[in-house]
């Protein structure tokens, strides 16, 4: 994901992206440790997203707040 498609977002879209990656992160560290998991730089990819997203969250609830 790029910051600047999720600059775009509105509060309530920025709020479900966020939901799916933390259920996608769950679902990757399952896979990490039964052993499935194929694609391992996903994790890290995954864990930047969640950092990007919750940062655009936290700069636009206080841009509202000014």
């Amino acid at each position: 994901m790029k910051a600047q498609d999720a600059r775009a977002m509105s509060p309530d879209q920025l709020k479900d992206e966020l939901l799916k990656l933390k259920k996608e992160q769950f679902n990757l560290r399952f896979q990490r440790a039964t052993g499935q998991l194929e694609k391992t730089h996903r994790i890290n990819q995954i864990r930047k997203d969640v950092a990007l997203v919750k940062t655009i969250i936290n700069e636009k609830s206080a841009k509202a707040e000014v």
